[in-house]
């Protein structure tokens, strides 16, 4: 039997599909595997590449089989479906994951530490408690209008929810009064469960070089920046600037031919943590281009402010702002204000 250079493993909860292939890209062993035979079946492999696709559990499984002495490589699914011949099944796609990591251009997804992944649930966690802050706001202000109670939109006015429901009136019935004071009590613990993970982001912005750093860029706080600084991957990964902001889905999709080119809408794909934050960045720059330096008269944003509608600009400005991002962490220093055209 030829030896195996590449393999390719299908992940699960509990039934993992092997596939190993050697030099040639012959196939040499094709395995169905429960979760505890993974590993050891693996260790009496000799040393080769193992190749799996970026999902929730591939970094804990990467950073396993890694200590077992293999190199491994972690290939975004959508590279992965192109050499998925004909039906979907768990053997084909180890064998299209196998096939996938012999490509010479393969793109990979680095492994992520512990370390890493524990400083990302911070933010994982913010972002549901702030849905689940907004549908709480939702379901109130929904309950209220079916009793003539009518609030405004936004989280600001969530304040005034809690008093309508609270006021010692005959507004309400007192059965709807007691049912929606459950509302009421799980939106301030929302609230303080926000308010600590804001404190803890905060903390975490003050003690990380990169993060000082990058909070002297326009646009990004303490929460951009350390999200910055813990989801995006290391600069190595992207041989410049354009390529973090592609990343991040803020470059136009392009559909070109004969010769034309052709670009359409941001193609929104990548994080789209890091791309909503940097977006919301770029507006409040945009909203404060009066006092901010970065849109002063004679400058980029000014001039792109006076032609195209504003959203475009935003999402341009967070392009603009992506690359400074890369340029920062890349190369040391802090940021600059432009120097205004003459």
């Amino acid at each position: 039997m030829s030896e195996i250079t590449t393999v390719g493993l299908d992940l699960a909860k509990n039934v993992f599909q092997l596939h190993g292939a050697d030099a040639s890209g012959r196939a040499v062993l094709r395995r169905k595997l429960r979760r505890g035979q993974v590993l050891e079946v693996l260790a009496g492999l000799p040393r080769c590449t193992v190749a799996m696709e970026a999902c929730g559990g591939a970094h804990f499984w990467g950073r396993e089989i890694g200590k077992l002495g293999h190199d491994v490589r972690l290939i975004p699914p959508a590279y992965v479906k192109p050499f998925v011949r004909r039906q979907k099944n768990d053997a084909a796609d180890a064998e299209a994951i196998c096939e996938a990591a012999q490509r010479p251009n393969m793109r990979f997804v680095p492994v992520k530490s512990e370390e890493k992944q524990g400083a990302a649930a911070v933010f994982r966690v913010r972002e549901l408690l702030i849905r689940q802050r907004t549908q709480t706001i939702n379901a109130l202000r929904g309950h209220l209008t079916e009793f003539g109670e009518v609030v405004p939109q936004g989280a600001w006015n969530a304040r005034r929810l809690a008093e309508r429901v609270e006021a010692e009136d005959d507004a309400l019935p007192a059965t709807a009064r007691a049912t929606l004071q459950v509302l009421v009590d799980g939106l301030r613990d929302l609230d303080k469960g926000i308010a600590g993970l804001d404190a803890e982001i905060a903390r975490r912005a003050r003690e990380d070089e990169v993060a000082r750093r990058l909070m002297t860029i326009p646009g990004i706080g303490p929460l951009v920046a350390t999200a910055l600084a813990t989801l995006a991957p290391p600069t190595e990964h992207f041989h410049r600037a354009r390529d973090f902001a592609a990343w991040l889905g803020l470059t136009p999709r392009q559909h070109s031919t004969g010769g034309k080119q052709r670009l359409g809408a941001t193609t929104r794909m990548g994080e789209r943590s890091l791309r909503r934050l940097l977006i919301l960045g770029a507006n409040s720059v945009v909203i404060k281009r009066r006092t901010n330096p970065m849109a002063r008269e004679g400058t980029w944003l000014e001039g792109l402010l006076a032609r195209k509608p504003g959203m475009l600009v935003r999402v341009a400005l967070a392009n603009k702002m992506a690359r400074i991002v890369w340029a920062l962490t890349a190369r040391g220093g802090v940021y600059k204000a432009p120097v205004a055209a003459a």
